[in-house]
């Protein structure tokens, strides 16, 4: 039986691509999760990114001195330092030049965990292209007469590939000594075993510590710590919600952008990037408003608790689910097409009866609203894993089928390919979504099964009509159709008020 316990971006690039299993760090290193929660610190899954971003608008307000104090001094003294270099560099390529490319280069570092990873947890962070762009977009911006140091958090509203990321390893390199005396202080409380680790990065500095050793990076890497106070589902900069509602409620900001801005600003889209760079790069007052609307966002670190996009929750499921078994596992019938159904359908209906009958449709949801559609998908694989492994069946989410991602591929060999989509009911999509791509993806798989569950989760209206409808009009033409199977994910009430 599963049991709840404890509180409960989307999984886009961050999803589950080919691992074995979710092995978070307090898992591996046998201590109590709550003690890292009482420590201020993520509890990172070892063996795959969590799509989790450090934000240095949000290093001022942390609760660690490391942090608030050392990281942010750390951070104000490096990029005052890139300005300065940039506002000397007369021609690409001179001595000023090349220092600010020293300064502005930002490797990721491995053994944060975070990130957009898939398979692994060892990124590439960015390369000498991205770098370049970076730069010669922040000298003109210093040819403005901004010297801000926040003016490269700020150009992730509109410079092309600077996303969460970019900024996260960015940050991560400026404050990683910081980083580490918060490790140190940090894991002298956590009885965790320790070994000396010289770390050397790409952009030529060197570091030794004691850290944990990384069970998941070649070559004995260490795992680093990161608070949970300075780590968010996006940064504040790519936050179009809280960013336009900051400036509409502030007067003088409003007078001060031009009808046209404001109401791409209002619009809450990152589509038109040129236009908005136009803008915040026509004079100084344009670019100090960009600044402005930032610091008025009121940046907040993301709800660990409640963890509102499921980046987090579905890592306890799988443990919980793997150690207690729910339901016992019916052994692969023939290594076949249709022994792996048989086994898809099982996982499917210990889904439908977890959500259904054992309240996991909590899970679905946070403040009474539906969590994204990648957490159901992740509470899928939670289930899944332990049926795949007893059954030696690979188990491949987003899969690339050519023809864009599906979300999870079940096979035991070239000709034994079974797909399965998990929608939800909230989904714009739902329709088109089995008319159209499922029977795609399984022509371009040489799939010989697919499934489509689906999630009643609200405004379902007639949804489901129209996707019986689209199957029997499939079936009529002499079509290949995917079996639909409807979940009843709304919320059930506790036991207790049955």
């Amino acid at each position: 039986m599963w049991h709840r316990g404890g509180k409960r971006r989307q999984w886009g690039r961050s999803g589950l691509s080919k691992i074995t299993s979710a092995i978070r760090f307090s898992r591996h290193f046998g201590i109590d999760p709550a003690r890292l929660s009482l420590a201020g610190v993520l509890d990172p899954t070892l063996n795959v990114d969590t799509a989790l971003f450090i934000d240095p608008m949000l290093l001022e307000h942390s609760s660690h001195a490391e942090i608030r104090e050392g990281a942010r001094g750390s951070y104000e003294k490096h990029f005052s330092m890139a300005i300065k270099l940039l506002a000397a560099a007369n021609a690409k390529g001179g001595v000023a030049w090349r220092n600010a490319e020293r300064l502005l280069s930002f490797p990721e570092i491995n053994g944060t965990c975070l990130g957009y990873g898939t398979a692994s947890v060892a990124g590439s962070g960015s390369g000498p292209q991205a770098t370049a762009s970076l730069i010669e977009t922040a000298r003109d911006i210093v040819a403005l007469g901004i010297n801000d140091p926040d003016l490269f958090a700020a150009m992730a509203l509109f410079e092309e590939g600077f996303g969460p990321d970019r900024i996260s390893d960015m940050t991560t390199n400026v404050i990683f000594e910081d980083l580490l005396r918060f490790n140190t202080r940090v894991l002298a409380t956590l009885d965790v075993p320790l070994q000396v680790h010289m770390l050397r990065l790409k952009n030529g500095k060197s570091y030794s510590a004691k850290l944990p050793a990384h069970p998941f990076i070649r070559g004995n890497g260490p795992v680093i710590l990161v608070p949970a106070d300075i780590l968010r589902a996006l940064p504040i900069a790519k936050d179009w919600a809280d960013i336009s509602t900051a400036a509409s409620q502030n007067a003088e900001l409003r007078s001060r952008v031009n009808d046209h801005v404001a109401a791409l600003w209002q619009a809450k889209t990152l589509k038109d990037k040129g236009e908005l760079k136009r803008w915040a790069m026509s004079g100084t007052n344009a670019f100090e408003t960009v600044l402005e609307m930032l610091r008025g966002a009121n940046p907040k670190p993301y709800d660990m608790a409640g963890d509102p996009f499921g980046e987090l929750v579905w890592r306890r499921i799988a443990e919980e689910i793997a150690a207690s078994e729910p339901r016992s596992i019916t052994p692969l019938r023939s290594p076949d097409a249709a022994g792996v159904c048989a086994v898809v359908e099982d996982i499917i209906a210990q889904f439908r009866f977890l959500i259904e009958d054992r309240r996991l449709s909590e899970e679905l949801y946070y403040q009474g609203k539906p969590r994204p559609e990648k957490s159901a998908q992740r509470l899928f694989f939670a289930i899944a894993y332990a049926y795949c492994k007893a059954n030696n069946i690979d188990l491949t989410p987003e899969a690339d089928t050519g023809n864009g991602p599906v979300d999870f591929k079940l096979s035991t060999g070239f000709i034994s390919r079974v797909l399965v989509e998990i929608k939800l009911s909230t989904n714009t999509k739902l329709v088109s979504g089995y008319t159209k791509q499922l029977e795609r993806y399984s022509a371009a798989e040489e799939t010989t099964a697919g499934y489509y569950v689906v999630l009643d989760v609200g405004q379902m209206g007639q949804k489901h009509e129209r996707l019986i409808g689209a199957r029997n009009d499939a079936t009529l033409a002499g079509q290949k159709v995917s079996p639909i199977e409807l979940i009843d994910g709304t919320r059930r009430q506790s036991a207790s008020k049955l």
